[in-house]
């Protein structure tokens, strides 16, 4: 296997593209029966009597094991190798290599669990996405590829004639970058804490170690074979359990043919929930909860007050009747976990009550599966409003997803790796299949889950529940909690929270598969946020190392230096990375949309226009892309609670005709054309050079790259 990882030498023939491609089949055919051996193997184990933690242990250790393998196999010194893997993947390889950078922690762990919460809206992730990677066969990939350089800021170097344009790339590659490789190190510690029970910060730092030993050894090169053997293990991963689980409720086991059969079935279960007494019960008490909670607020310092007395009158009182050892204690505890003073008492009640109030709303606050869009077109101002709003923002966060997946620096930066242009157009067909097969099972997962529960978990007996729910309820309350709220000891709906980042996870042990299965999924889930996180890694890395090193502080650095260089600055990105993640920032999909938002918005116009348009100067690229990133940053910030609290913004929020944070680019891509195309109009014309090379690039009947270097 060693010998795929070397270096060709000597000009690319026919013949020997031929050998090379036969080899990778051969060598990831024998990887992929091996895999599939490893799960029988170790099933049979399990019904053998090897415990789970064993299991958990056994996946964790043999997947970075098997990425570490290739990372040293394929490790480098080489700039060209380094850098683009010698820009001799095949499409086919190039196209699942691309669809494991894709199949972020977000697609693979998110994407079913926030159609699972959102129905009909979260089909704008699915449309978004997709949609994107036809934008980067009909806009970018080719063309880019024919430039011929190394990294994104390094094509704005070259396309603008400047290092300004450049720098401004380096910043915006690192921003959109860092925010969505923080996302994926946050999954990493989710499923590391699942498999092997450590501590969630422990667990990002032991998933951390297999991310470094493949990206810091070999660069793209290791990052491209470690990728395809990644894609392997999450799309078998993935499938398998869905597939179980449409056989065990209709008997297909084809989970995509049966999808609208279960949603029917769904949207028949939640109008009996919809009418449900218990369900109405759990509510009114939430209902109670959240009343009680909004007159605290009126006076916080003195509810404490009497909080705190009544609690302590309680306590006493306890004491001084000789009660139970175990009720005093409780009683202790209850007045410790009282807030120590008002702002901490405010920032506690309002938050307690705005999740008393969401799930006061009907099916636990989630909309009904198959409607459309919230409000009623139909109905009264209010309704419509609410109908336009929710169609407004679909439409814009579908936008945003596109431009942002054409525009991201560590996708693009794979086509930079294939022999040719034309491989590099034939790669991005084949990175929309393998991504396909993905996102076409992500909805039927999210019904079959949601049939589930509907009419499995529900109306459970307390103490009959499967152990799943206090195992996920473990590693993270928020993830996943029920609580008996009314007391009649039976599960309902509304007295259950789920978090949609463990739908995914958890779906085996919802059909009822035995646990190494649940393994193979967190190694799948593990294998998308290594794969995503490795490729987000180099691109922050060789920004910094290439570009704004070599290309604007040292030109005469030699290769070796440059390179060495890289893995120290991805060593250290890595770490403060990390560091961010353990703090939990906020959700997973919110991280990845707002990388998208700024990708889209900082470098989709320049580099659109910058193929399209030869008139485009760097000044106008310049200040499109800062005015691009600077309004969608603004929108985000001043509008998106959690960057409202980093940032001490209190003013109240102010949503541009209603448009969400996670949908900021809208602004920021058309204003970045608008000030690309006025500033470049109104200042003198690019070089002759420059507006030789686009039409180089732009001509289909010339062949080769611009660029030619292989430094």
């Amino acid at each position: 296997m060693a010998g795929m990882f070397e270096t060709q030498s000597g000009p690319a023939t026919k013949a020997s593209k031929s050998a090379f491609q036969a080899q990778l089949n051969k060598v990831y055919g024998f990887y992929t029966g091996g895999f599939v051996a490893f799960v029988i193997v170790l099933a049979i184990l399990e019904q053998m009597g090897l415990p789970r933690d064993w299991i958990g242990f056994i996946f964790l250790l043999a997947t970075i094991g098997l990425y570490a393998g290739i990372g040293i196999m394929s490790r480098t010194t080489d700039a060209s190798e380094y850098y683009v893997a010698g820009r001799r993947v095949p499409a086919l390889y190039n196209g699942m290599a691309t669809g494991a950078d894709w199949m972020s922690a977000a697609s693979f762990i998110g994407m079913a669990g926030t159609l699972y919460l959102t129905g009909y809206s979260g089909l704008a992730f699915i449309m978004g996405w997709t949609g994107g990677y036809c934008l980067v066969a009909l806009f970018l990939a080719p063309y880019l590829r024919k430039f011929g350089q190394f990294t994104i800021p390094d094509f704005l170097g070259e396309r603008y004639g400047g290092n300004f344009p450049r720098f401004l790339g380096i910043i915006a590659a690192i921003l959109c970058s860092f925010t969505y490789v923080v996302a994926q190190i946050y999954g990493v510690g989710l499923i590391t804490t699942r498999l092997t029970g450590v501590a969630f910060e422990l667990g990002i730092f032991m998933g951390l170690g297999g991310i470094l030993v493949c990206s810091f050894l070999g660069g793209m090169r290791a990052v491209t074979w470690t990728q395809v053997a990644q894609y392997v293990i999450l799309i078998v991963a993935y499938l398998i359990p869905v597939v179980w689980l449409a056989v065990k409720q209709t008997g297909v086991p084809i989970p995509q043919a049966v999808y609208g059969y279960q949603l029917q079935k769904v949207t028949e279960k939640e109008a009996e929930l919809l009418k449900d007494p218990k369900e109405l019960e759990v509510r009114k008490i939430f209902a109670e909860q959240a009343k009680t909670l909004g007159d605290k607020l009126r006076d916080v310092p003195a509810a404490l007050a009497a909080d705190k007395q009544a609690a302590e009158q309680k306590l006493a009182d306890l004491k001084s009747s000789g009660a139970a050892a175990a009720e005093i204690a409780a009683a202790e505890k209850a007045l410790a976990a009282l807030p120590k003073d008002a702002d901490a008492a405010k920032k506690a009640w309002t938050a307690a009550k705005a999740g008393a109030e969401a799930r006061d709303k009907p099916l636990a606050g989630m909309p009904r599966h198959a409607t459309q869009f919230a409000g009623d077109p139909n109905g009264d101002a209010k309704a419509q409003d609410a109908y336009d709003t929710s169609r407004r923002n679909f439409l814009a966060l579908i936008f945003c997803l596109m431009v942002g997946t054409a525009a991201l620096p560590h996708i693009l930066m794979r086509y930079y790796t294939t022999p040719s242009v034309k491989e590099a157009r034939e790669s991005v067909t084949w990175s929309l299949f393998f991504i396909f097969l993905l996102y076409f099972t992500a909805p039927a997962l999210a019904v079959l889950v949601k049939y589930e529960v509907f009419s499995v978990l529900v109306g459970t007996p307390f103490d009959k529940l499967p152990a799943w729910i206090a195992n996920w309820s473990k590693v993270d309350a928020a993830l996943l909690s029920v609580t008996d709220i009314n007391k009649d000891g039976i599960l309902q709906l509304a007295e259950m929270r789920i978090g949609g980042d463990i739908i995914v996870l958890a779906t085996p042990e919802i059909a009822g598969l035995p646990y190494v299965v649940s393994g193979l999924v967190a190694a799948g889930g593990l294998a998308a946020a290594l794969s995503t996180a490795d490729g987000l890694l180099l691109t922050i890395a060789n920004a910094l190392s290439h570009d704004l090193y070599y290309k604007m502080i040292d030109p005469n650095a030699s290769t070796s230096r440059r390179v060495a260089m890289s893995k120290a600055l991805l060593l250290v990105v890595a770490l403060a990375a990390a560091y961010v993640a353990a703090q939990k920032p906020a959700d997973i999909l919110f991280l990845v949309s707002a990388a998208f938002s700024f990708a889209a918005a900082a470098f989709f116009p320049a580099l659109v226009l910058g193929v399209f348009w030869k008139r485009a100067n760097g000044l106008g690229a310049s200040l499109g892309m800062i005015a691009g990133l600077g309004i969608t940053m603004y929108y985000m910030v001043t509008t998106q609670p959690w960057l409202r609290g980093v940032f001490g913004i209190t003013s109240p929020i102010e949503l541009w005709w209603g448009i969400l944070p996670i949908s900021a680019g809208v602004f920021g891509v058309p204003l970045g054309f608008a000030v690309i195309i006025l500033v470049s109009l109104l200042t003198p014309a690019p070089s002759a050079r420059i507006q030789e090379l686009v039409e180089h690039v732009r001509y289909p009947s010339i062949k080769g790259d611009i660029n030619t270097q292989t430094n």
